[in-house]
């Protein structure tokens, strides 16, 4: 009971990161097995830790998730809160107006000119397999601190919480 507990705590953590930080690097395989990443705006993460994104359903990473591999890696960074989420996963395509309907808000018309209406917008959904995270609580003065320390010591600096989450 204790370890599903603190698992939902650390799945809570690391979605809580996910939704503040809000830009993710998406990386796909593409036909040739190369890692191919660029940046995605997260539009909704679910209770259990799935990821929605917008995206037009002819760009190459569509081809990617469904003709090659499903495997994904989504990397989040704030520099500024000194947060980091590594999320491995597997994606799908999925066409749903009605979760189109749900998550349309209007940063995504800059994307999309025609709107969710748009026939080349759809979703990709991504299922967490597993999520890495790393967090400083300490301040940003702190972090300086420990890093000029580290410097003269030689010893690393404490980079704060991490932990993995296996869902």
């Amino acid at each position: 009971m204790e370890t599903n507990t603190k698992s939902n705590q650390q799945l809570e953590k690391v979605r809580d990161m996910m939704n503040d930080i809000r830009i993710a690097m998406m990386t796909t395989i593409d036909a040739d097995g190369n890692l191919v990443s660029r940046p995605m705006a997260v539009q909704q993460v679910d209770d259990d830790g799935s990821i929605w994104f917008f995206t037009q359903r002819t760009s190459p990473k569509v081809d990617q998730i469904d003709n090659h591999d499903h495997r994904v890696n989504l990397g989040f960074a704030s520099v500024s809160d000194a947060d980091y989420v590594s999320v491995s996963g597997t994606a799908r395509e999925i066409d749903d107006r009605t979760k189109i309907d749900e998550l349309w808000n209007p940063m995504a018309k800059a994307w999309f000119p025609e709107g969710k209406d748009d026939p080349d917008l759809t979703l990709l959904k991504v299922h967490i397999d597993m999520a890495e995270y790393w967090s400083a609580s300490d301040s940003r003065m702190v972090r300086l601190f420990q890093q000029a320390a580290a410097l003269v010591t030689g010893n690393p600096p404490d980079m704060g919480e991490n932990e993995k989450i296996y869902t």
